[in-house]
């Protein structure tokens, strides 16, 4: 129990560090899981669809297996499926980004995971993220002109993305 909580800060930190940070200002880092048929399900950290703490908690309160009663919410209706995966919220009257996955960090403040972001990887790229995740970060991979590392976490691997600092160039 211990393990998996200092595993759950130590993701914390090491996203909050970079979502501050000037490189990962304009990040999208990534929740990967892997469905029964071998598919990844990619959920992102950035989205267009908006939920408040309070909204997501209610919603995610009342979810069931075939999904909970709908709840008017601040932009429209939504309703909270439990799943083996995490409690996935439908955003029934959004226009894009209709599913989040409701989550708390280590803090146990709400995180909520979308399923439509801005980060596009191939299939083998995020295979050798999934192959290459460890619980205290696997190491560091290269993807076109972002860096990459992976963490083995509850609900899947978390993937952080970064792109390097420009190196200053000498006179």
């Amino acid at each position: 129990m211990m393990e998996r909580l200092s595993l759950r800060r130590l993701v914390a930190i090491a996203l909050a560090s970079l979502a501050m940070s000037p490189a990962g200002a304009a990040g999208d880092n990534l929740l990967i899981q892997i469905q029964h048929d071998g598919r990844y399900q990619v959920w992102h950290s950035e989205g267009v669809t908006t939920i408040s703490e309070d909204d997501a908690l209610a919603v995610a309160a009342t979810a069931t297996r075939d999904g909970g009663d709908p709840q008017a919410i601040v932009g429209g209706r939504a309703r909270a499926f439990e799943t083996e995966h995490g409690v996935v919220i439908d955003m029934i009257d959004a226009v894009a980004d209709k599913r989040l996955l409701f989550d708390r960090d280590a803090c146990g403040a709400v995180k909520i995971w979308h399923a439509e972001g801005a980060t596009r990887l191939t299939e083998d790229q995020i295979t050798e993220l999934v192959m290459s995740a460890l619980p205290g970060g696997g190491p560091r991979l290269t993807f076109d002109d972002r860096h990459a590392k992976a963490y083995i976490t509850p609900l899947g691997y978390t993937v952080v993305l970064w792109k390097p600092a420009a190196r200053p160039t000498e006179k």
